[in-house]
């Protein structure tokens, strides 16, 4: 029942109308045919060349050379700035730190990063072990009276 709703009887569709009219409204010159300029990207070099280099510059052909057998492991550096290293450490170790107590560890590698940028302040006297430090992040870390690690 339900389909019914919506549903255009057969006999008033402009097809029924046409029948014997040879081409249906289309005309006999131009003719309605289905992919008159090719399926898809057809024609990107040829008769829709306009288009692909007017909107799609350097679509077509190679630049740069080949890299065989990249290995993703050397190239692994995800950074980290030292405005950031205050958020791995609890409140508690923070004001223990600040009193005097032993410093707070931060790891990292445990925390998915490998290298320490100098972006930043540190307020909170603090170990920070890394595999990577720039010279500013180390210099800043040891003027507030905390240390870096290097880690393999």
């Amino acid at each position: 029942f339900l389909y019914f709703i919506g549903h255009m009887p057969t006999r008033l569709r402009k097809t029924r109308h046409q029948r014997g009219s040879t081409f249906c409204g289309y005309g006999r010159v131009g003719k309605h045919q289905k992919h008159e300029s090719g399926r898809g990207n057809a024609g990107g070099q040829h008769h829709h060349r306009i288009n692909f280099d007017k909107y799609h510059p350097g679509y077509f052909g190679k630049q740069g050379m080949r890299h065989f057998h990249k290995k993703a492991n050397p190239a692994w550096k995800p950074v980290l700035n030292l405005s950031n290293v205050a958020k791995f450490i609890a409140d508690k170790e923070a004001t223990n730190a600040k009193k005097g107590s032993e410093l707070p560890v931060v790891d990292l590698l445990e925390h998915g990063y490998s290298k320490l940028l100098g972006t930043g302040r540190v307020t909170i006297p603090v170990i920070v072990k890394a595999r990577w430090v720039s010279k500013l992040a180390e210099k800043k870390i040891r003027k507030a009276g905390g240390a870096v690690v290097l880690t393999a």
